[in-house]
């Protein structure tokens, strides 16, 4: 079994290159949002965190690869927070908001199936989004805060690429310094025709939009939980169908949620905030191939410090949402992956050499 097929077991020892890349993960994060708390915009730190999230991208692939992986990601991180900056800005109906949601997850979905994008699933677009349109815009600043995002994610993606130039130049020692980048994810031109991919496609709207109704009609503080929520306990298209991302999103969540408190609650200085999200990204991305629920607490305190650091809210308040939205949202991603299974059941799909196998969808 592979480890990006089974989010609940610790299914590998630690290795070096994950070391390297969770540390490239959170520099990539940490740098910008300093550079913001220095030029006194904290209310921007949303926008650095998501094009930063391109750092996520193209893990353990060869530069070949990754120069595609993390292009393709940098893009998907832009447009999605231009997306959102542009909701915000024109005050857009939530109608429109959800029609612009939907139209996004089914083309993350195609375009990075087709592309070999690893992790394939739409969470960081739809994460992205739906905080960016969050955000309210009331001062003319609309392009300025996407600066941002492009700054960040052109930071991330130079980030991500460095090591070819550190190859290149020590090419005699490259097999004994630098770790073997062995994984290829090759371009899947016929993805698109495979039926578990636009099974997944309807998995993933339906959830969203349903775990944000719900959410808004129940007056939710951030409903914009519920639906990354939804997302996040999918699998990707062709990846098993089964209950333990649900379970281990709300433990996980849970859990970080108390260890936000406790950082939070004293109203620690912005510095001690930048450190803790360093610290959270970093154990994040070490620990989301391995085990998800471990995982996500150390990412619900990143997000909920991102989230605070941008609009600071009552702490009780947020956490409480947190909670609530969470365990909404994963209980309706948890009825989608239900449905779908239960349909693949009753109509079995031929199997499709375009299809992209499933891989690490991380939150």
């Amino acid at each position: 079994m592979s480890p990006a097929r089974d989010a609940g077991r610790w299914v590998r020892p630690l290795r070096t290159l994950d070391i390297e890349v969770a540390f490239r993960a959170a520099v990539a994060a940490v740098v910008p949002l300093a550079v913001l708390v220095a030029a006194d915009r904290t209310e921007w730190a949303a926008y650095a965190a998501f094009g930063a999230m391109t750092a996520i991208f193209g893990r353990s692939e060869p530069y070949g690869t990754r120069i595609r992986t993390v292009t393709a990601a940098a893009a998907a991180q832009l447009t999605t927070t231009g997306l959102g900056i542009l909701l915000a800005a024109s005050a857009a109906p939530l109608g429109v908001e959800a029609l612009v949601l939907a139209v996004l997850i089914t083309s993350v979905i195609l375009a990075f199936n087709l592309l070999g994008v690893a992790p394939s699933g739409p969470l960081f677009a739809v994460f992205g989004l739906l905080v960016c349109a969050a955000q309210p815009i009331e001062d003319g600043t609309q392009w300025q805060r996407w600066g941002v995002a492009w700054a960040a994610a052109a930071f991330a993606w130079l980030l991500t690429m460095s090591g070819w130039v550190l190859r290149r130049a020590a090419p005699d020692r490259a097999g004994s310094v630098f770790r073997d980048l062995s994984r290829r994810t090759p371009v899947r031109p016929r993805a698109w025709a495979d039926p578990r991919l636009w099974l997944n496609v309807v998995q993933n709207v339906a959830a969203a939009l349903i775990a944000g109704a719900i959410a808004v009609a129940f007056g939710m503080g951030h409903p914009y939980w519920a639906v990354v929520s939804a997302v996040a306990v999918i699998p990707p298209a062709r990846a098993a169908h089964t209950a333990q991302r649900a379970v281990h999103r709300v433990v996980g969540t849970l859990i970080g949620v108390v260890v936000t408190g406790l950082v939070l609650w004293p109203e620690p200085p912005v510095w001690v905030l930048i450190l803790v999200i360093a610290v959270c990204q970093f154990g994040a991305e070490l620990l989301v191939g391995r085990h998800y629920g471990a995982a996500l607490v150390f990412i619900t305190p990143l997000a909920l410090t991102v989230v605070h650091l941008a609009s600071p809210a009552p702490l009780l308040g947020l956490l409480a949402d947190r909670v609530l939205e969470t365990v909404l949202g994963a209980g309706v991603g948890l009825a989608a992956v239900i449905a779908a299974r239960r349909f693949v059941e009753v109509r079995p799909m031929p199997p499709a050499t375009g299809a992209m196998p499933g891989l690490r969808n991380g939150s």
